[in-house]
């Protein structure tokens, strides 16, 4: 599902921007299956062949926001595990840009959801979960390597940190009482014990010190 492939003016990519933007929200609001094309480009005073433009149908646009929220968040994660070289503060790390980003892209994070749950995407959300998968298992085998965790079943762990990540703060995300840091402190306590990790130690953070 790759997007049409057009050099843009700067006018182009703000037209685009606006256009996911829109379609984004329109999804997360209606559902996928009751979002037609009419509806997005009315939201956003255009006619259909501005829509057209970009995409060939509803359907490569949905699976581009799906591929294209992929990517920023596995940058987000990257750029959080990239200041340190201890797997005990990468992959805290790497969580709480997790959950942040969720937090930051709750109309995403609900595409995602119906995703996994429908047969045309599924597929596709899938493979992209698989990226952050395979990303997870890079950080518990060099954490393995290092005497950082016990050794187990690296796939099987990085299923499962994504499996109580996205169970937890699903939950956590929807607590007006909580703080998005005492919701992440609450996942990563819980993956580093599974993992064997803290050993008594501190919940890892990279807040700075006041």
């Amino acid at each position: 599902m790759v997007a049409v492939d057009r050099s843009l003016t700067p006018r182009g990519e703000e037209r685009r921007a606006q256009l996911l933007e829109v379609a984004t929200a329109r999804f997360a609001e209606r559902g996928y299956r009751a979002t037609s094309i009419a509806d997005i480009v009315d939201s956003m005073g255009v006619g259909k062949g501005v829509f057209y433009w970009y995409f060939r149908s509803k359907e490569e646009l949905f699976g581009y926001l799906l591929s294209a929220g992929m990517t920023d968040l596995r940058r987000c994660q990257l750029a959080a595990v990239s200041h340190s070289d201890d797997p005990l503060v990468r992959i805290p790390a790497a969580i709480r840009a997790a959950v942040r980003w969720a937090a930051e892209h709750q109309q995403l994070t609900a595409l995602f959801e119906f995703a996994h749950r429908d047969a045309t995407f599924g597929p596709l959300a899938r493979r992209l979960q698989d990226l952050l998968i395979d990303d997870a298992v890079n950080e518990l085998r060099a954490a393995m390597d290092a005497g950082a965790i016990r050794r187990g079943d690296p796939i099987g762990q990085a299923r499962a940190i994504l499996a109580v990540t996205d169970a937890l703060a699903t939950h956590g995300l929807h607590d007006a009482h909580r703080s998005i840091d005492e919701v992440t402190d609450d996942i990563v306590v819980f993956c580093l014990d599974g993992l064997g990790g803290r050993k008594g130690s501190p919940v890892p953070s990279l807040k700075p010190a006041v």
